[in-house]
């Protein structure tokens, strides 16, 4: 949802011994496995699972800097064999590239310009990724468009369904050659969505998908909602499809202060929503917020947590699986369904395994 730099406070980390969470087939049904909590953050989770990441291809897109997106880039950069940072304006990319690699010198970065709001660009930048000698193992879909005023796409989505879905969408059909040929018996390529429990505070209205929507019906909480309810819907969707070729996770990061909670097309709906303070900053007192490094620890365990082997599909909050949490409308297989067919005819193509 959105992100911050808060006083950060260390994760208390408890060494316990899984013995039925992960498959019994799985080299890591015996390791010790350590629990996590809210304070748990991104270095922690990558500590634990350093040797899930090493040697592993990720693209994480939406990773400028002050972002989830870029303190997951980072971290995993310490431990992967390559990270592929994304975003539509390559200044910015160019500054999160020298600020990972003034973090981590020897990290293997490679940049990629993409704009989710537009089917052309993501073509473009899926054709790139796919000239790469290298496969892919992870795909995690961090890029929003969250809040602000009503806005259509250049193909006349509305744009922040177009960025969480019909984008995400599109690029995971045109990388799944690349994801389903680091499978084995021993390793399931993953998808990861970033979502927000604000999925609760709405519904899914299928027909928005491939119609123009309507401006004087447009909600801006609402148009939210209705896109981080797809990032969950398309996960679950994702893994029943690929028949356990491809494992999809969403998650809820955590309320967190970052680049996008300042943008003024937002800060307005957080000030009235009193999630801000009437001056912009964080509010404390009704709100309980995490920093941007135990955010991103949630994208962390879902791209790598061994013990989600087990659970295609499921959603987390807090680095640990709560499904549980999942609101009626963004759990039903049939609108998963639904929402499958309804993205398919809005980018032309059909996605199959």
């Amino acid at each position: 949802m959105i992100a911050t730099t808060v006083r950060a406070s260390r994760a208390f980390i408890n060494p316990i011994v899984f013995q039925d969470a992960t498959p019994p087939n799985s080299p890591y049904s015996s390791m010790s496995l350590p629990t996590f909590t809210p304070t748990t953050t991104a270095d922690e989770v990558a500590t634990a699972f350093a040797a899930q990441i090493q040697g592993r291809n990720v693209l994480v897109t939406g990773t400028s800097i002050n972002g989830i997106g870029f303190e997951t880039a980072r971290v995993i950069a310490k431990h992967a064999n390559l990270v592929v940072i994304t975003g539509y304006n390559s200044e910015r990319l160019r500054l999160t590239e020298e600020a990972i690699k003034k973090d981590v010198p020897g990290a293997n970065i490679r940049p990629l310009v993409l704009d989710l709001s537009s089917l052309a660009a993501v073509r473009k930048a899926a054709a790139e990724v796919n000239a790469y000698s290298e496969p892919l193992h992870v795909l995690i879909h961090n890029a929003a468009a969250s809040g602000g005023p009503f806005a259509l796409t250049v193909d006349g989505f509305e744009t922040q369904l177009a960025t969480a879905q019909i984008g995400p969408f599109l690029l995971t059909k045109l990388l799944a050659p690349k994801l389903l040929a680091t499978g084995s018996a021993s390793y399931t390529p993953r998808v990861v969505f970033v979502s927000s429990m604000a999925h609760a505070f709405g519904t899914v209205d299928l027909s928005s998908v491939v119609a123009h929507p309507d401006q004087a019906k447009f909600n801006s909480t609402g148009a939210y909602s209705q896109a981080k309810s797809a990032n969950i819907l398309f996960a679950s969707e994702l893994s029943k499809r690929s028949q356990g070729k491809i494992n999809g996770y969403s998650l809820h990061p955590g309320v967190i202060f970052t680049n996008i909670s300042e943008k003024e097309g937002n800060k307005g709906d957080l000030i009235n929503m009193g999630i801000l303070n009437p001056d912009g900053s964080p509010n404390t007192e009704k709100v309980t917020w995490k920093t941007i490094p135990q955010g991103a620890a949630t994208t962390l365990a879902a791209a790598f947590d061994t013990r989600l082997d087990a659970k295609p599909g499921a959603y987390l909050s807090d680095a640990v699986e709560a499904s549980d949490q999942i609101a009626p409308h963004a759990s039903d297989p049939e609108t998963a369904a639904k929402l499958w067919t309804a993205t398919e005819e809005a980018v032309g193509e059909k996605f199959a395994f």
